[in-house]
């Protein structure tokens, strides 16, 4: 009998799927998420808030910081929203508060993606007692109210941009670490996992691209909705002053003017409604992406 010789290099052809049929998979799952209108809205919103955070400081020169009229003057009177308790103007403050806004976001989630992927993987995968110590450590801070211990971090170092990036990534990874475990456990023992292993595979390969690919899809969403979390989360530790003096973001510009709240509305709520319309969009392109990944709705 001719005895057969796999390598590593094998591997690709015999369990990733056919170009012809992923990119069908991949039009039909653009199809689902296009079609649901909500979706559409909520990417639109989304690229519209990411174009401001990009070029408004190109278009709109100016300081968030600089007082440039007199305090608590009303919108459209010499300013389009209005101006401070310092006399800073509103609208310049949002658009320059975007680009930070967004990077605290994106950057801290990167941080709990990672944290709570590699976590999540390494238990689901080897399982027994190494499962057992990172599910123990996992529920350790699972326990730990994020906000709080994300304040305790930026109360104890500097408040700074890299503080509260770290501080928000290092508290919200443990529902990621559940969902990248449990999606492990259950695609490890299936046939293709067992046939890869069979041919030669080595750990590595089969967490990175066997079993991890194969977990993507609810991992998306979660993620998704993630970065519309750690907007709000940042935005809480801004309104508490726990943030850094020198970056203004949507969530500072409301701690610096609650007080202020019944003689000037509109200083609070115009970054509030922008905190409120990035989250919504957000929670909108979670969910057109949870139906457009969702097997059963593709007929598969």
């Amino acid at each position: 009998m001719r005895k057969m010789i796999f390598n590593n290099k094998d591997l690709p052809s015999l369990f990733e799927e056919e170009p012809e049929k992923a990119e069908i998979w991949w039009v039909e799952t653009a199809r689902m998420f296009y079609s649901n209108k909500a979706a559409v809205v909520g990417l639109s919103g989304l690229l519209i808030i990411v174009f401001v955070g990009l070029f408004g400081p190109i278009f709109f020169k100016g300081d968030p910081f600089a007082i440039m009229q007199a305090p608590f003057t009303k919108p459209g009177h010499l300013t389009a929203l209005g101006t401070d308790y310092l006399g800073r103007d509103v609208f310049t403050c949002l658009i320059y508060g975007t680009r930070p806004t967004l990077a605290i976001g994106l950057i801290a989630t990167a941080v709990t993606v990672l944290i709570g992927i590699s976590i999540g993987a390494i238990a689901g995968f080897y399982g027994g007692t190494l499962d057992n110590l990172l599910m123990r450590f996992t529920e350790f801070f699972q326990v730990l109210p994020p906000l709080v211990f994300a304040m305790v971090i930026v109360a104890v170092f500097t408040p700074n941009f890299v503080t509260v990036v770290f501080a928000i990534g290092v508290t919200t990874w443990t529902s990621l670490a559940r969902l990248t475990r449990a999606e492990f456990l259950k695609i490890k023992e299936r046939e293709f996992v067992m046939a890869a292993r069979a041919v030669g595979a080595n750990k590595y390969r089969l967490i990175l691209r066997v079993l991890l690919p194969n977990a993507l899809p609810p991992l998306i969403v979660a993620i998704t909705l993630r970065i519309g979390m750690t907007i709000i989360t940042e935005a809480a530790l801004s309104f508490l002053g726990l943030t850094d003096p020198d970056i203004m973001t949507w969530g500072k510009m409301i701690g610096l003017s609650r007080d202020f709240f019944f003689e000037a509305w509109w200083t609070v709520t115009f970054p509030g409604l922008a905190i409120l319309i990035t989250a919504l969009c957000i929670a909108l392109i979670g969910d057109g992406l949870n139906d457009a990944l969702n097997p059963k709705l593709r007929g598969r």
